[in-house]
């Protein structure tokens, strides 16, 4: 039995500061095929080589990664400055349309770290350059040496809204998650629900109100070891079983046409 087809978002980077690549963390992969139980497909998220429709088509689901670069301010109508970072408008070009026709259609997508700010600037909201500048904020930064053991620790507390749809999938009101992310949620985008918070108010956990699909996104990491962690499991299996449902929809409006 063929399993669905998750596309991964790709990253650009530069191979050597010389060979330009697309790439995708293995973790990412791991996560889709063996807890989501889908066909991983990575991305290059360009439009010079992919367009939405094409991805719409291809993939049955989205993961919407973590990534360096951020999205840019442009975006969301603000000026670059230092703080922002590094960019990649190809990518803008085609996670921000790509998220709100996921949302239109109710095709399945999960977005982890830059991927759940791309769903709050996709659906019109903003963001602030740097977490750690804003009084009463803790450093949400990747810690800068260690092993990727200790980079992706717990570090702190997410609580959850009570009755809340992360409180429902957990069966708990917090969870202890990583955090390797330097931007965040300034204003929110139209239908994005703030469900989870971070001890200093930084909110980790969104999902689209009365959006057909599955929407969930969370700010922190759980492509890590996600196998065996206790709240990354419970997302990728929801977010695996979305996508088989959304698959076995297709197939089924496939063979009425056909019929």
């Amino acid at each position: 039995m063929v399993r669905p087809v998750v596309g991964i978002i790709g990253n650009s980077y530069l191979m050597n500061d010389q060979y330009p690549t697309h790439a995708g963390g293995t973790m990412n992969s791991d996560a889709v095929s063996n807890v989501s139980d889908c066909v991983p497909l990575l991305i290059p998220a360009d439009p010079r080589f992919v367009s939405v429709e094409e991805l719409l088509e291809v993939c049955d689901g989205f993961l919407l990664t973590g990534g360096r670069p951020n999205v840019h301010p442009e975006e969301y109508g603000e000026c670059a400055t230092a703080a922002h970072g590094d960019f990649d408008r190809a990518r803008d070009a085609i996670t921000l349309p790509l998220v709100r026709e996921c949302v239109s259609r109710g095709q399945p997508f999960f977005g982890i770290c830059r991927g759940f700010q791309e769903v709050n600037v996709a659906m019109g909201g903003t963001l602030y350059p740097e977490i750690r500048d804003l009084p009463g904020r803790m450093n949400h930064r990747m810690p800068p040496d260690g092993t990727l053991e200790e980079k992706f620790a717990l570090r702190h507390v997410v609580t959850l809204t009570d009755g809340g749809v992360f409180h429902d999938l957990f069966g708990a009101s917090e969870v202890m998650t990583n955090t390797l992310h330097g931007q965040g949620i300034k204003t929110l985008g139209q239908r994005v629900v703030i469900d989870g918070h971070a001890p200093d108010g930084t909110p980790e956990a969104i999902y689209i109100k009365d959006a057909p699909g599955f929407t969930l996104s969370v700010q922190w990491h759980p492509e890590w070891d996600a196998a065996n962690d206790p709240v990354s499991r419970p997302l990728f299996e929801a977010f695996g079983a979305a996508v088989h449902a959304w698959s076995a929809g297709r197939k089924t409006a496939s063979l009425k046409r056909t019929a």
